[in-house]
């Protein structure tokens, strides 16, 4: 009787180290996934980074006017002026008795763009 708990006892320390063994690699495996991943946010932080700078640098007022300078002809842009822009009281607003009312159903059907 003796002999079987200590054969027991001996399979169930192989069996814990075991347990223990692959637990260990596992969680090795998972650390090293996760610095690898905080590696590639931090890269794309940076190029992030990278990328508002250059979109600041692409919309200099200076360079836009110029570029609005030099394809006039094609596209007609016009600086903006004051006279351009109105109150808030010009705005026709349409009367509560003109409510609009949908009378039939409409199904929209769209493709989701990658």
């Amino acid at each position: 009787m003796r002999a079987f708990v200590y054969v027991l006892t001996t399979l169930a320390v192989i069996a814990l180290g075991y347990w223990a063994y692959v637990e260990n690699y596992r969680t090795q495996a998972s650390l090293n996934h996760v610095e690898d991943l905080q590696r590639e946010i931090g890269q794309m932080r940076e190029e992030l980074t990278v990328l508002r700078a250059e979109w600041a640098y692409l919309n200099r007022p200076d360079r836009l006017r110029d570029l609005a300078e030099l394809n006039f002809d094609r596209l007609g842009l016009l600086p903006l002026a004051p006279e351009q822009f109105g109150r808030v009281d010009q705005i026709a607003y349409p009367r509560d008795e003109a409510e609009v009312s949908v009378t039939g159903a409409v199904d929209v059907v769209g493709e989701i763009m990658p």
